[in-house]
């Protein structure tokens, strides 16, 4: 048994560890991706890697909503999921399906990444899911319309409805390129 001066940095540790959050299953939690429509978004020739990028966490009813490949992007070419090249793109897209959003530049929203996604997003809905939206910057509750949160590199960013997971802190990108 672990001397008693232990438990409470075991429990500390217990914790501030990621909880496994399984995947939701059926539709709502495997939104399509959307490439830039003519009438609503502009598309421009930009390479697929490079600029700034956040992390974007969805949870619904305690289940994980996929954040897909191909936002943003026309006539993506897939690779084992992953987009390894596009017509155009818009000025935020993904590549992977892992949550990671690139964008051009600072001042860009949440908000933009969901309209050019075709996903609603406010204070009340996230995605096809309806409910009082949570959300988290770095680990921090903040009391703000999801639509209205500026993107800053390099933040991990969570949103939540029907449910509490632990938000995470920090996100490890991959290398750039």
């Amino acid at each position: 048994m672990a001397p008693m001066r232990t438990l409470p940095a075991l429990a500390a540790a217990v914790l501030a560890a990621p909880v496994p959050t399984p995947i939701g299953v059926g539709p709502l939690y495997h939104p399509p991706a959307h490439g830039p429509s003519a009438a609503v978004v502009a598309c421009r020739d930009a390479p697929l890697r490079g600029g700034l990028r956040v992390h974007v966490e969805l949870f619904a009813g305690k289940r994980v909503v996929i954040v897909p490949a191909g936002v943003g992007l026309r006539a993506p070419t897939f690779r084992l999921g992953n987009v390894v090249a596009a017509r155009c793109r818009a000025t935020v897209w993904t590549t992977d399906p892992t949550g990671v959003v690139w964008f051009d530049r600072g001042g860009t929203s949440l908000g933009t990444v969901f309209s050019v996604w075709g996903q609603p997003l406010s204070p009340a809905r996230l995605a096809g899911f309806r409910g009082a939206v949570s959300v988290f910057v770095n680990g921090a509750r903040r009391d703000v319309d999801p639509r209205r949160l500026a993107l800053h590199d390099g933040d991990e960013i969570v949103l939540e409805v029907g449910g509490w997971v632990p938000p995470h802190e920090s996100f490890r990108f991959p290398p750039r390129g």
